[in-house]
């Protein structure tokens, strides 16, 4: 009757109303959702909780699924394999009604495996085989973006500082680098490709290690703005001026970027909207209705770190 799914004379259903408000009563969520086959809840898996862009995608997630009537749970995968199947394990083992990915690597297809026909939906990535929906923005496009605006300000020795090799996002954004690099008939070598992990740090030892190996750089693309941040004081400690002596441009468009001396050149990624958006795509994937998996365009956004 409290659901409103039992007729009832409207004198007696206001009366059970009336007791239930004065004696504070709330519904049983367990036995609701044993009765109903639902939990009413989003498992969450996102990576390394505390990063400002999948952070911001959490946020959009739960602004959005707020009087929906779905809560989200979450969970932290970090960046190993291991840990993320496992919170995955946790996550469906917890009756969740859908599963949404943030990131990550373990495969699409090792998460097929694992949920059965729960709905899933990968953000910030790209389904590798198709098996999954997916929300993601074209990180190749937006890497070659960003090479070749360096390549416009007269640059052809650019340095990358890349992220986790075997992550997807970093793969992705180093084939677009090379693309501009090679369309522009200038030659990548290898002694201006350095590995990071997307940290500040990784982009601080990057710079580090090239001017200890007296590597001749004018520019710098990172593959994230935190890399950037870090690849920029290493140049502040050993003198060099930031754009006169080395441009530099990320990745992610995070809020720190417009404030950094001087204001970063970034790849525009919404990771909010994206948040928003996936929780519309899997309130409706979990009640049925269909999703078509979406590549959103990456969006150059030009400031002062990277203008002559």
């Amino acid at each position: 009757m409290l659901k409103g799914t039992v007729a009832v004379h409207p004198d007696k259903k206001k009366a059970v109303l009336d007791a239930t408000k004065r004696l504070g009563f709330q519904p049983n969520v367990l036995a609701q959702s044993l009765a109903s086959g639902r939990s009413s809840t989003i498992g969450v898996l996102t990576q390394m909780i505390g990063r400002p862009f999948y952070d911001s995608i959490s946020q959009g997630l739960v602004a959005e699924l707020s009087g929906t009537g779905y809560s989200p749970i979450f969970t932290d995968g970090r960046w190993e394999k291991a840990e993320q199947k496992q919170a995955v394990g946790a996550l469906v083992g917890r009756r969740v009604d859908g599963l949404i990915v943030i990131g990550g690597t373990i495969s699409s297809s090792q998460i097929a495996e694992m949920v059965n026909d729960l709905p899933v939906l990968l953000v910030a990535r790209k389904c590798e085989n198709g098996d999954l929906h997916s929300l993601a923005v074209d990180n190749e496009l937006g890497a070659y973006q960003a090479t070749k605006h360096l390549i416009e300000q007269g640059h052809d020795r650019i340095a990358m500082i890349g992220g986790l090799a075997d992550h997807e996002d970093a793969i992705a954004r180093s084939v677009g680098y090379r693309n501009a690099m090679n369309e522009a008939g200038l030659k990548v070598d290898r002694e201006l490709l350095v590995e990071g992990d997307f940290s500040a740090e990784s982009g601080v030892r990057a710079v580090d290690q090239l001017l200890q190996d007296s590597i001749h750089f004018t520019a710098i693309f990172a593959a994230n703005d935190l890399t950037a941040f870090g690849a920029r004081l290493a140049l502040y400690r050993v003198g060099k001026r930031v754009p006169e002596d080395v441009a530099i441009v990320g990745f992610d468009d995070q809020m720190e970027s417009s404030f950094t001396t001087p204001p970063l050149s970034t790849v525009r990624q919404p990771a909010r909207e994206m948040g928003e958006l996936a929780a519309r795509a899997m309130v409706g994937l979990v009640e049925g209705q269909p999703f078509e998996s979406v590549l959103l365009a990456p969006e150059l956004i030009v400031r002062e770190s990277s203008k002559n």
